[in-house]
């Protein structure tokens, strides 16, 4: 059964927006660097900027409540008050990815119909373009400040009010609609509720204690998001979740590990939010430093990570890689992951030298968050309990897991047909996760149904199992392994394993590449039954196509090079 919430039943959902600047008044809440230095919004100036456009947006954009509001732009402190002006004005708020093209922004806009759109002033010549071809579009709103062009609205040029009656948001109503990343077919619209945001703030109170365990009200703890603020898990944990809690969440406007460092440092950052592809090449870039030190250097840490092993405590992993901790600035503790499968080494390696890393499970389904492995350390492979918002059980059939509780989401916007296919008339949410849930209630996720390849003789192999197999491969930049389907002879109609590899860079323009990759993989698939071992083997000359989320866009990649064999 699902555990009774702290107070989210009769929690006003105003109140505690409102509430939660004037707890944390004068701490910094949230920060950006620009030209011109560091741009930081205090927790009471992000609360008057947000009360400032809620008002616009009533008053002068006549909004109404359960009108659509769209936000096109990079991560950004006026993007965190445009989803609080969003919900004090009770709209929908429907983030958009900026690396969508302008065919793929019609469609979604097309769906939801927004009547402003909130802009950068990166994507602003995009977002007039939208508006010529949309009719419904009323506004545009710029988030950055502009001395050129009065004419341009701007969410600083805006009338200076801030004390008007706000509407009072109902729990059950859509306070999020975010598209999915269309990792198979079109883009879906999911309605995130208030009470399914509340829900997941309560329900994820509990790890605090474990990622801060000094933390108390006046604490200062610096957190970085890198992730974009269109994707739900950096909207419900990266931002709300951290401001609930009071802290200071800065952002980047680079992905270079250099920067990200630089940013680091100067802010002691304690946390971040990642996906599972950036710590691997946060790991690939320690080692590819080890690898430039000298002998002697290289068998000091030969020697104390080794050594690291045998200490139980984070502490003194830290101390005896006090350099490695240095670049990040000292304070870097540790990280949740999540939006992708955790490769077990990365994750090892980096609790190794004394960062954690908690491995979560969720989709945006979910609002999104499952379950996050924070108790058993010990067993990076599992994802941990599924949070008290949600009952949670396995299909004995397919091993699909099933959810039901107050975080899963409204629907499908406007496609009943698609929410009944994935909601049954019992409230249980189909996730099209295989996992396993152990006696302690842990939970694993071990694969895709939709990814299941099914052999001629009714074996069926989960991609990621073979994946995990062979991405340990120096060789292999990237891989994903996948089914082609056979059109001819004794297998017409089933499948045959496929690999498409994308090469590291040291063998990509070696004349022996593909004798090299294929050899690999005869090396390496020795240790899956025979089965599970490919027989189509694609080399790729680019990356493999991704969302922005880094998850590997399987449709796509069949396009690319072709299943019919």
């Amino acid at each position: 059964m699902i555990k009774k919430f702290s107070a989210i039943d009769t929690k006003n959902i105003l109140a505690f927006l409102q509430n939660k600047t004037n707890d944390f008044e004068n701490k910094i809440a949230l920060g950006i660097r620009t030209q011109y230095g560091w741009n930081e919004f205090s927790y009471k100036g992000i609360g008057l900027l947000s009360r400032k456009i809620a008002n616009w947006m009533i008053n002068c954009a006549s909004l109404l409540r359960g009108d659509r509001v769209a936000i096109l732009s990079e991560s950004k402190p006026e993007f965190g008050a445009c989803f609080f002006a969003s919900a004090l004005s009770c709209t929908v708020f429907t983030p958009l990815d900026i690396k969508l093209t302008i065919h793929e922004l019609l469609s979604i806009l097309s769906d939801c119909r927004p009547r402003v759109i909130f802009v950068s002033n990166s994507y602003y010549n995009m977002a007039l373009e939208l508006k010529n071809r949309l009719d419904f579009i009323e506004h545009i709103v710029l988030l950055d400040d502009t001395q050129s062009d009065a004419d341009i609205t701007t969410v600083y040029n805006i009338e200076n009010k801030y004390d008007i009656k706000f509407r009072r948001p109902h729990l059950r109503s859509t306070a999020i609609l975010i598209y999915t990343s269309g990792t198979t077919g079109a883009a879906k619209g999911v309605e995130i509720t208030y009470l399914n945001m509340l829900s997941q703030i309560d329900s994820l109170d509990w790890v605090r204690k474990y990622v801060f365990p000094d933390y108390d009200v006046n604490s200062d703890i610096a957190v970085l998001s890198i992730l974009p603020m269109n994707h739900l898990f950096e909207l419900t944990v990266g931002f709300s979740l951290f401001m609930n809690w009071g802290l200071s969440i800065y952002y980047t406007n680079s992905l270079r590990p250099k920067d990200i460092l630089s940013t680091m440092r100067e802010k002691n950052i304690r946390f971040m939010i990642v996906v599972p592809a950036f710590l691997k090449l946060l790991k690939s870039a320690i080692e590819n430093k080890i690898a430039s030190l000298s002998r002697f250097q290289k068998l000091k840490f030969k020697f104390a990570y080794t050594f690291a092993a045998l200490i139980p405590f984070t502490f003194f992993r830290r101390l005896l890689f006090k350099d490695i901790h240095k670049n990040f600035g000292s304070k870097f503790s540790g990280c949740i992951t999540g939006g992708a499968p955790l490769d077990i080494s990365v994750g090892k390696f980096f609790e190794r030298i004394g960062i954690k890393v908690y491995h979560g499970y969720g989709l945006s389904e979910t609002s999104p968050v499952v379950a996050v492995n924070c108790e058993k350390r010990k067993n990076l492979a599992s994802v941990g309990h599924p949070l008290k918002c949600f009952e949670a059980k396995c299909d004995p059939k397919t091993g699909e897991l099933l959810l039901r509780g107050l975080s899963v989401m409204k629907g499908y916007y406007n496609r009943p047909d698609l929410t009944n296919q994935v909601i049954d008339k019992d409230g249980w949410l189909h996730t099209g996760d295989i996992a396993k849930i152990d006696k302690d209630g842990f939970l694993y996720i071990t694969g895709r149904i939709k990814n299941m390849i099914v052999l001629s003789g009714g074996k069926k192999v989960f991609p990621e199992e073979v994946e995990a197999v062979l991405e340990k491969s120096p060789f292999f930049s990237e891989i994903c392994v996948f089914g082609v389907s056979v059109q001819t002879g004794a297998k017409e109609g089933c499948e045959d394993i496929a690999a498409a590899v994308y090469p590291a860079q040291e063998i990509i323009n070696l004349p022996d590449c593909e004798k090299i990759i294929r050899e690999q993989i005869k090396l390496l698939s020795q240790k899956l039954a025979p089965y599970k071992r490919p027989t189509n083997i694609y080399i790729l000359k680019d990356p493999l196509p991704r969302t922005t989320t880094k998850k590997v866009k399987r449709k796509d990649l069949k396009e690319l090079i072709g299943t019919v064999i």
